[in-house]
């Protein structure tokens, strides 16, 4: 099937069926209540920054469209509206328009969204697909990309009937992508989380956990296949590391860290920073208030969440983002 056929399978399969696998971990976890906060509600400072960009929230949409028409389109909503609340960005996959240029227009978001901080995207197995630096590069230069995210998505290959399954050698091939890409590289996961075993190896810039909990690829791509395909998928449901779990261990590299993967609430995001995180990545919950209510849908669900943010920073007394860090308790 042509890739362009695949993204529309994805988007479609995302916002009619049910996706989401696992246990994000992070039920776990309570923030420490303070019944004095000792701060002025209407005081408290929820920007910060990432990788030298400037937010005034610690979201990022994430990335899920892209490649298509459709896509496209969406592409260009959210990130009107990263650009209203200063937010980051991160497109879809671009493996399409890295190897059909007709399709680069479905990535294209600089117009509506000069400032933001735009994570372009490709997948770190291409790299032994006859992807290089050489495509890298034209993937950040086709959307004016302030950073690249190559994601990591094994289970998703090795469940998806096209899938690209030579995993071989990709540490060094990253680390050597790293030191020529002249923007800061992030290594991304897909569902499956991410492992301090690992990250330590990788010469990158930062982390984005993607851990179980949230969207589940394994699912998608079951829903895409017949009933052999299906039943494979269903065994993988909700396979690897939860979120939680990711974002205790990859702290440990002291890299910026994107906590993604089932965030769902500003308590979610407010807990992921508690933990370590730098920032909080968010998708699905975004694309279906698109499909139910357009635009609409999506500003409600996002100022949604930052009033839940600001009232957990405000109930951990916390003034400022980096003040919630720590402030957080595991239940077992």
């Amino acid at each position: 099937m042509m890739i362009i056929g695949r993204k529309k399978d994805h988007l479609r399969i995302c916002i009619e069926r049910d996706v989401q696998a696992g246990d994000t971990g992070l039920g776990r976890y309570r923030l420490i209540y303070r019944e004095l906060p000792e701060i002025d509600y209407d005081e408290i400072d929820t920007s910060t920054s990432f990788l030298g960009a400037q937010l005034k929230y610690p979201l990022i949409i994430e990335a899920m469209t892209g490649g298509s028409p459709e896509g496209g389109v969406i592409n260009k909503c959210l990130a009107k509206l990263a650009q209203k609340y200063g937010l980051g960005f991160g497109v879809g996959s671009q493996r399409a328009a890295i190897e059909d240029s007709s399709l680069n227009e479905y990535f294209q978001v600089r117009d509506v969204a000069p400032d933001i901080f735009l994570v372009a995207n490709l997948g770190a197995v291409q790299l032994n697909y006859g992807f290089g630096i050489s495509e890298c590069k034209k993937a950040v230069k086709m959307i004016k990309a302030d950073a690249l995210a190559l994601h990591v998505n094994p289970l998703q290959e090795a469940i998806q009937p096209e899938g690209n399954r030579n995993f071989k050698n990709l540490i060094d091939k990253i680390n050597k992508i790293a030191s020529k890409l002249n923007k800061p590289l992030i290594v991304k996961a897909v569902g499956s989380g991410l492992t301090y075993n690992i990250a330590e190896k990788l010469q990158v810039s930062a982390f984005d956990t993607a851990g179980v909990g949230g969207t589940c690829w394994s699912i998608i791509e079951g829903c895409r296949g017949g009933k052999s395909t299906r039943e494979l998928s269903e065994i993988f449901r909700g396979f690897g590391i939860p979120t939680a779990e990711c974002i205790g261990t990859i702290t440990h590299t002291d890299k910026p860290l994107i906590a993604s993967g089932g965030i769902r609430s500003g308590l979610d995001v407010a807990k992921t920073l508690s933990l370590g995180a730098d920032v909080a990545g968010i998708a699905l919950p975004l694309l279906k208030a698109y499909n139910r209510e357009g635009e609409k849908g999506v500003i409600e669900h996002l100022e949604r969440i930052f009033t839940e943010l600001r009232i957990s920073m405000f109930l951990t007394g916390s003034n400022k983002i980096k003040e919630l860090d720590g402030k957080i308790e595991f239940l077992g």
